[in-house]
């Protein structure tokens, strides 16, 4: 009885038993049986790759927010230029100077190898004391400034300043500004140049406006936070003068954008397009050169 129910456990089988002329192990069956589980791997790996990738989504719609900041990633070094006459300026549309910016900037001296030897931190780079300076280039200011100089004298820390300077530029001095503005979301431009030094005093430094070299490179220049696949076009851009000099101007165009993840995190942030402009200096000019950034 034990030996019936064992055969007949043993005989059950929900498939029929293959014969056994078909169960006889081959070359030919084993490199098909390897073929069909590769290929069988491959379709998985392929299909769970498809199912774990994502795409972007893009849509555009009105912006109706109204009186938001918008801050400004600045990372910019300027090799042939010490950062004792670097100043950092921004001035909206009305022509008024932004004066209670919030700005976290630093600015970090170069040796002529590009190496930092100095650090400066500045907590507002707004200069107060010039918003009487018209960075649009008003020629009647320049003007103005020369007539006077006879009526200036220097004073000691002036001369210092004068000879500390001047023996960076011969050293080969360069600065880094980096770190972040953060201006109202309105139509105007920043601009980094001498405009904070007293015209008298550049010419004494200089020699003159055609001898301030305004090379620079820009390391980073953003409005907001990254999120992948974000492209900012003047990333990386070197803009390098020989025996010239002039303006800088960059025409910026920025776009407000939010990134949504597939977890429904939201990355409010800025894209930008920009349009590029040099105007070299000629005997005539009375500016000063500069790089400057209008932001629309």
């Amino acid at each position: 009885m034990g030996v019936t129910l064992k055969q007949v456990i043993k005989n059950l089988d929900a498939f029929p038993r293959a014969e056994d002329h078909l169960l006889h192990k081959t070359q030919s069956g084993a490199l098909v049986s390897v073929i069909g589980i590769v290929i069988m791997v491959t379709l998985f790996l392929h299909e769970l790759g498809y199912y774990l990738s994502t795409y972007t989504v893009h849509q555009m719609s009105v912006d109706l927010k109204r009186g938001e900041n918008l801050p400004i990633h600045i990372n910019m070094t300027f090799p042939s230029l010490p950062c004792d006459v670097l100043s950092v300026d921004a001035i909206d549309m009305s022509g008024k100077h932004e004066v209670d910016l919030d700005t976290n900037i630093w600015k970090l001296r170069l040796n002529s190898y590009g190496h930092i030897i100095g650090t400066e931190y500045i907590s507002d780079l707004v200069e107060k004391e010039h918003a009487h300076h018209n960075h649009d280039h008003d020629k009647d200011h320049h003007e103005d400034s020369e007539q006077k100089i006879h009526l200036q004298t220097l004073d000691e820390s002036t001369e210092n300043t004068i000879k500390k300077v001047k023996q960076a530029l011969t050293d080969g001095e360069g600065c880094r500004v980096y770190g972040t503005l953060d201006v109202q979301r309105v139509a105007g431009n920043f601009h980094i140049s001498v405009h904070g030094l007293n015209i008298y005093v550049a010419q004494m430094i200089f020699g003159g406006a055609k001898n301030v070299n305004v090379s620079h490179v820009i390391h980073d220049l953003s409005f907001g936070p990254e999120y992948p696949g974000i492209h900012n076009p003047l990333d990386d851009t070197t803009r390098i003068l020989h025996d010239t000099s002039g303006t800088f101007k960059y025409y910026i165009k920025v776009v407000p954008t939010e990134y949504r993840y597939i977890s429904k995190e939201v990355v409010p942030t800025n894209q930008f397009s920009v349009t590029e402009y040099f105007s070299p200096m000629n005997d005539h000019d009375r500016t000063w050169p500069g790089c400057f950034y209008s932001c629309v």
